[in-house]
């Protein structure tokens, strides 16, 4: 192990390492709010409507991102859409990822016994009080462990990015090897970092479950 290559390349490597998080953290949020939408969409009662839904899970959850990302890069000019490498980055992730979170908020809207939405509107709550006072408070400890694990997914798939010039992580040991012939400390830098942030992620997502499900504890 030669250390002093960190010494050399740390600029290169915090600057990719920052990039990833800014990368990741937009595509992340984009699809959170995006797979909030296609939800609440696939919940209209129209046929149209639940074609597109269907299509576009389809499309997406079966289809490898990388395919996906090479699309919009490379095939977009021809049909007169030209985004940049880091906006294809972000939109990938985010399209991808909505169609996985779509289907985490229908499971946990799911979870919610029919029968305690009808007495609340028995009782005379509004939609939004049922939505604020019933359902997200026991859908959120459900949807919170497949949801972190699907931001995790999204982080480590953003290496892929570094395909298509995005000055990610990955791009940054790319070219520390490249340009000192070493293997071994930039992609065990690459590997170390992306496990940290994903360590912190989990940890992250594990209190934010206790949080979510404290009124469970408490009933017990």
């Amino acid at each position: 192990m030669d250390f002093s290559l960190f010494v050399t390349y740390w600029p290169i490597l915090l600057k990719g390492l920052l990039f990833t998080l800014y990368i990741c953290s937009l595509g992340i949020v984009f699809a959170l709010v995006g797979g909030l939408l296609l939800h609440l969409m696939s919940r209209i009662k129209l046929r149209i409507i639940s074609f597109i839904y269907v299509t576009y899970l389809t499309i997406f959850r079966g289809s490898p991102l990388l395919v996906q990302v090479y699309l919009m890069y490379y095939g977009g000019p021809f049909v007169g859409i030209e985004l940049s490498a880091e906006q294809v980055g972000i939109l990938g992730l985010g399209l991808y990822g909505s169609a996985y979170f779509a289907e985490i908020y229908r499971s946990g809207f799911a979870s919610v016994p029919n029968g305690q939405v009808e007495a609340a509107y028995d009782l005379g709550y509004s939609r939004s009080k049922i939505l604020i006072h019933i359902q997200l408070p026991q859908m959120l400890g459900l949807i919170i462990p497949p949801g972190i694990n699907q931001t995790i997914i999204l982080i480590k798939e953003s290496a892929i990015l570094s395909i298509i010039t995005v000055p990610e992580l990955t791009t940054a040991a790319v070219t520390m090897s490249t340009q000192t012939f070493s293997v071994i400390e930039p992609y065990l830098f690459l590997a170390v970092a992306y496990w940290v942030i994903t360590f912190i992620v989990a940890k992250i997502g594990h209190w934010c479950e206790k949080r979510a499900t404290v009124h469970l504890l408490r009933s017990e």
